[in-house]
This record gives structure tokens, C-alpha cells and sequence, in this order.
């Protein structure tokens, strides 16, 4: 059942989402050559919880950290580490969740470390911009579908692969609410959309195949080709005359 949303509870959404983006703000800073994707955790977790927060996906399911870090062809959902250290030229995917006063923030960045390839790099820039077309897309008596057509009309002619079977999804008073909100669709099908709605939206976006693989810890999602993979983030309000990215005020 899809939960619209007061304006009261949009503010508390908001306020979540801001120490999300203040975590994933300090990640980026510190994502250097050396440093271990277990560090970045610590790093993220202090700053959830100095903000007044908790960490939406440590215990979640049995996920054992604040972050998730996704190096490389590690799509979403990689686990943190202390042996996984980065190394200029790769990317790193971190996806960070929050709950604040019952309510819950959700948003992810993919990062350069170091001096990161052209393909990289363009490959992180088309994701990016099809998080900002998908965007673009939300508002009242809009569809679901359209946000799915306009990350495909991005990626797909690029050359780029756009992943099925990880979807973005509502958000609330849950992590994970209805509707579900896949990164491929067709315009003017799907759910209608009504002023407080509150939907995350997450293009991942691949070099090759969209396929995927998970490792054996259940977690880790890799592009089954070994390719590159990138991953971006915005949990975004529909409102009466468009929508409001959530957690970006204070930016």
C-alpha cells in the first residue's frame, strides 16, 4: 500500500536525508588511495549517529554495516571491510541509510579514487545524469514508468547496460515501501504519482551486461561480465506542483 505523506512528515524525511548526504559528504572527502572501505564505515557511522541517527542498514536483514561499498564491477550491497583497501583508478559505489525520529533517508554516490580512467569517468557521469532525468520526471499525474524510460533513454543509447533486478523503491516510515521503481519503463504507464509520494530513485547503470552475479556472503551484486558498474541516489517528494530532492538544503 503506497503511504502519501504530511508535510510535517516531509520535513522529518528531509532532515533524515540531510544526515545522509552529510555522511556520504565526509565518504567522498575521504575516499583516497589507502584507505579501507571499513574506515569509510566508521567515518559514516559517527557522523550518523553525532547527527541524532541511526544506521538504517546495520542489522537490516542481517547486513552487518552503515555503508554499503560497491568497488568496481560490484554493483550494490558490498560489504565493508578492513582488507579492502582502495586504489587509484577505482570507483567506489557508497550507498548510505538513515533513520531519524522514525522516519527514514536513503542516497547513494559513486566516487572516483584517485586518477580514474576516461571510461570510468564517463561511465559515472551517465549515471549521474540519469538519476537528474529521472528527476526531472517526478510529478503530480506523471507515472512510475516514466522515471524507468528516461534512465534508459539515457543509458541505452550511450552503450550502457541499466540493472533489473534491483529497483528503487517508496520510503518512509520504512526503508523499503511500495511503489517498487525500476530503472527501465515505459512513459505513461505505472503508478500515478500524487503530491507526497516519497520514492528513491537509483539508476544503476553498467559498462557491459546488466546481468548480475552475488557473491557467496548473499550480498555483494557484480555485473556478471566483470565490468564496470556505477550507482547514484536521491530520495525525491512529489509535490503539489512538482517534486523536492530530500537532504540537499543544507548542501
Amino acid at each position: 500500500m503506497i503511504e502519501l505523506k504530511s508535510a510535517s512528515e516531509l520535513e522529518t524525511l528531509n532532515r533524515a536525508n540531510c544526515v545522509v548526504h552529510r555522511a556520504l559528504s565526509a565518504v567522498r572527502e575521504a575516499a583516497v588511495p589507502g584507505v579501507s572501505t571499513f574506515e569509510l564505515d566508521e567515518l559514516a557511522e559517527q557522523i550518523v549517529r553525532d547527527s541524532g541517527g541511526e544506521p538504517a542498514f546495520k542489522g537490516y536483514r542481517g547486513f552487518p554495516a552503515t555503508l554499503c561499498t560497491s568497488i568496481n564491477d560490484v554493483i550494490v550491497h558490498g560489504i565493508p571491510s578492513k582488507a579492502a583497501r582502495l586504489r587509484s583508478g577505482d570507483i567506489l559505489s557508497v550507498d548510505c541509510g538513515v533513520v531519524l525520529d522514525g522516519f527514514y533517508g536513503d542516497a547513494a554516490i559513486t566516487v572516483e579514487v584517485g586518477e580514474v580512467g576516461e571510461d570510468a569517468q564517463r561511465l559515472i557521469a551517465i549515471t549521474r545524469q540519469c538519476l537528474n532525468d529521472a528527476v526531472q520526471q517526478v510529478r503530480p499525474g506523471g507515472h512510475i514508468g516514466d522515471l524507468g524510460a528516461a534512465v534508459q533513454q539515457r543509458a541505452e543509447p550511450a552503450g550502457y547496460g541499466v540493472v533489473r533486478e534491483f529497483v528503487g523503491h517508496g520510503i518512509g516510515r520504512a526503508l523499503h515501501e511500495d511503489p517498487q521503481i525500476p530503472n527501465y519503463g515505459v512513459s505513461g504507464r505505472g503508478q500515478l504519482m500524487k503530491p507526497g509520494l516519497v520514492i528513491a530513485i537509483e539508476p544503476m547503470i553498467t559498462v557491459g551486461s546488466w546481468r548480475v552475479r552475488v557473491d557467496d556472503d548473499g550480498w555483494t551484486a557484480r555485473t556478471e561480465d566483470g565490468r564496470l558498474a556505477a550507482h547514484f541516489e536521491y530520495s525525491v517528494a512529489v509535490t503539489s506542483d512538482g517534486h523536492r530532492v530530500l537532504g540537499l538544503e543544507e548542501q
